[in-house]
């Protein structure tokens, strides 16, 4: 049924769980799977530090720590799907927004089902930010599967 999913990953404990239940789903499906990272875009979000714009330089520090950081998540789930046989391929994206983001992604990689995460916050930062996954599956119109 499904030939292609797109799993999102952030690299917290919630969502490592949810990627190993992706790959033995996909296992069992005979799918591939591209994992994604959205790393999000530091230079777009009007950071202000000590009354002043952060400078070129900082972001440029933030983005080389973001894209080392989405290397290594996605390099888990790479030596996950190997292990199982499943094809992997890896995506990351620059946005502002992370739900739009896991979105367009899918959309580009010409995924047919977002295998995702329940939630990644808990608590009052949840109710402030809003669920990504909640975005998604409000605004996809790629089929979502959500993992508790």
């Amino acid at each position: 049924m499904f030939k292609h999913i797109l799993v999102p990953t952030d690299g917290s404990e919630f969502s490592t769980e949810t990627v190993k239940r992706a790959v033995s789903f996909a296992k069992e499906a005979g799918a591939e799977i591209t994992a994604f990272f959205a790393k999000p875009d530091f230079s777009a979000t009007g950071y202000y530090g000590e009354g002043a714009v952060i400078l070129a330089k900082a972001i440029e520090e933030d983005d080389a720590r973001s894209e080392a950081y989405a290397r290594k998540v996605l390099s888990f789930v790479e030596d996950l799907c190997r292990e199982a046989g499943v094809t992997c391929h890896t995506k990351t994206l620059t946005s502002a927004l992370i739900y739009e983001g896991i979105i367009d992604a899918a959309t580009q990689s010409g995924c047919d089902l977002i295998f995702m995460a329940s939630h990644g916050r808990s608590g009052i930062k949840a109710l402030l930010l809003g669920s990504e996954t909640h975005k998604v599956l409000t605004h996809s119109k790629i089929p979502v599967l959500v993992y508790r």
